[in-house]
């Protein structure tokens, strides 16, 4: 009964899980917005109250690019907006990844300055809140794992200065796929381990394109450190395309047997497949529901009802 937030409180790491404020696991489950410089329009007092009261998701990731026309356009707009949003998400209850949503340059370091004044400002502002998360780097790639564990090592600080003991997720090598997409996995991970406490490392997939080798390597990661997939699609790795529910399928069963978080690309009526709406949706301000949804969107909503 009650908001998720009501249900599990503040969420902390246990071993390699993510557990209640008790210290019981937990699997928080829900959407990833869209890039919020195209696709601000799909969250509105409405579309959220849907998530969170008939999709029942339990948490939302706001997507807040940095480059293409993202939060490097206007650093004060796009920061401002997020405080609105993670308020907005908080008044229903709802857990937030506030995410820093680099890929192109995949090397973290381009954007570190960026990422300190921004985190500085969110955690400062968002730290007496039991619901925010905050995922650092969305898609690190072309860089070695070390590399991409020196950027982390640089603006955990920064946050747990201000907000000592919110959960951080850390993005991994080769589009946060363990290093799989690179030729490497996670053992590369537990071996080399980012010095912090109370964190989580991002995979990300895409079940048309990423078959078993990518679902082992999510089994295997699952058992040798905390695991969060702030990042899905049914379709393909370009958010397009056929989806493939039968190996999504496959995915969402591990995830529920580890109790791996996740949120599913994307709340948003773009005209790719991986978008829930049809579009003009957002536009139109609804439904929410029924023939508004594409077949992703019945899928995941079907999922996160059950």
């Amino acid at each position: 009964t009650g908001t998720p937030v009501e249900r599990y409180g503040k969420v902390q790491v246990c071993g390699t899980q993510l557990c209640d404020e008790h210290g019981n696991p937990v699997q928080l489950r829900g959407m990833s917005t869209h890039g919020i410089q195209w696709f601000d329009h799909c969250l509105t007092d409405s579309s959220l109250d849907a998530l969170a009261y008939d999709w029942k998701a339990d948490i939302i990731r706001l997507s807040m690019y940095i480059q293409e026309d993202g939060y490097e356009t206007n650093p004060r707009g796009f920061t401002d907006r997020m405080h609105q949003l993670i308020d907005m998400a908080t008044a229903r209850g709802l857990y937030v990844i506030v995410d820093w949503h680099i890929l192109t340059p995949g090397d973290p370091h381009y954007n570190l300055d960026r990422a300190k004044t921004f985190f500085a400002e969110i955690a400062q502002r968002h730290a007496s809140k039991t619901n925010v998360l905050y995922e650092i780097a969305n898609e690190p790639n072309g860089v070695s794992w070390a590399s991409i564990k020196s950027y982390a090592e640089e603006v955990i600080p920064v946050i747990r200065q201000r907000d000592p003991d919110s959960v951080i997720i850390v993005g991994t090598r080769g589009w946060s796929s363990l290093g799989v997409s690179e030729g490497s996995g996670p053992a590369e991970i537990a071996a080399n381990p980012v010095n912090a406490s109370n964190i989580m490392y991002a995979f990300h997939f895409y079940a048309a394109s990423h078959r078993d080798n990518y679902l082992n390597a999510l089994r295997e990661a699952s058992e040798l450190f905390p695991v969060f997939v702030t990042q899905f699609g049914t379709e393909t790795y370009t958010g397009d395309g056929a989806n493939d529910f039968q190996m999504a399928d496959r995915y969402i069963d591990l995830m529920a047997e580890r109790k791996i978080g996740w949120t599913k690309w994307n709340y948003s009526d773009d005209f790719r497949s991986g978008a829930v709406f049809q579009p003009g949706t957002c536009a139109s301000g609804g439904p929410w529901s029924g023939s508004s949804l594409k077949a992703s969107g019945q899928w995941v909503r079907s999922k996160l009802q059950s």
